[in-house]
């Protein structure tokens, strides 16, 4: 039997974040208000940079652009997840499993890459102050927002290329709250080898070549701040690092925990790990570099001032 005649009209069961159903009410108030601070934290990121032309460089140009990738990000999840909270039986069409793959794919791997330029974007100001604004042209911004955009379409492609080969006769019941790799993989009766394989070498390229870059960029970034003889200079400098720093050390490292850790057999802990990455990090990311970035802060003040 073909695997696309068997598997287009299955209906996958998703288990959900928890069986427990006195804990269905709070976690669903939890993961709303969470969501709603997303939603509102992010496009009020966008809007606000959009309107202040004190905000209206390269730097704030990538942010929000990672607010957008991360408005979407956290779309393909949570909604799909605060519905799970209300229905007794959460059934997902195959169809919807593979778009929701896809754009989880999409997204996920496009904010690695942004975050990377945001590096390059951070190694330009700092080593090349000079020649910053022709570095890191409007041309140039563009250009490495759309190279992250394609590189996560491409992934998309690849992974959810090789998903829809298989063959899903097993057990239709994903134990997870959103449809992901492993919880798929684990489902298939086909040889998931090629599959295995792909997760492992686009996996890894889309997690070590940007870390990498980020090691290598931020390593010319300390050394240029470390030669600033002021140390206002040097405070200054690490502050224009410090929200970036912070929010790829927290991206990358659940990420990496979730993928590359060793093999656990508690599948309720990794459910618990990827709850960090799809749902708390998207709305983490704008209140990172709003709380701890004078020039948010002053331009919510005029905007306020102005009103």
């Amino acid at each position: 039997m073909a695997p696309g005649n068997h598997s287009t009209a299955i209906l996958f069961v998703l288990v959900g974040l928890t069986q427990q159903p006195e804990l269905q009410s709070p976690l669903l108030f939890l993961f709303l208000g969470i969501y709603t601070v997303t939603v509102m934290g992010n496009l009020g990121l966008i809007l606000l940079i959009a309107a202040s032309p004190l905000l209206h460089t390269p730097m704030y140009y990538f942010l929000s652009s990672l607010s957008f990738i991360d408005l979407c990000y956290s779309s393909v999840i949570t909604p799909k997840m605060l519905v799970n909270f209300l229905g007794k039986k959460n059934v997902v069409p195959y169809s919807e499993c593979m778009a929701q793959l896809f754009f989880f794919n999409v997204f996920a791997v496009a904010e690695c890459y942004l975050l990377t330029a945001m590096a390059y974007d951070r190694y330009a100001a700092i080593c090349s102050p000079l020649r910053y604004n022709v570095i890191m042209s409007s041309q140039v911004c563009s250009l490495l927002v759309l190279a992250a955009l394609t590189l996560g379409f491409l992934t998309a492609v690849a992974h959810t290329s090789a998903m829809t080969q298989l063959s899903f006769c097993k057990s239709h019941i994903i134990n997870h709250y959103f449809c992901d790799f492993l919880p798929l993989l684990h489902l298939s009766c086909s040889n998931t080898h090629l599959n295995e394989l792909l997760l492992f070498i686009i996996g890894g390229v889309n997690v070590l070549l940007p870390i990498l870059t980020l090691f290598v960029s931020y390593a010319f970034i300390f050394r240029s701040i470390l030669r600033i003889q002021s140390s206002e200079g040097r405070s200054k400098a690490f502050r224009t690092c410090s929200s970036h720093l912070l929010a790829v050390g927290i991206f990358f490292g659940s990420i990496t925990f979730m993928y590359f850790k060793p093999p656990s057999n508690s599948l309720e802990q990794e459910k618990v790990s990827s709850v960090f990455y799809t749902t708390v990090i998207p709305m983490l990311n704008p209140l990172i570099y709003s709380l701890r970035n004078k020039d948010v802060r002053k331009a919510v003040r005029r905007i306020l001032v102005r009103k």
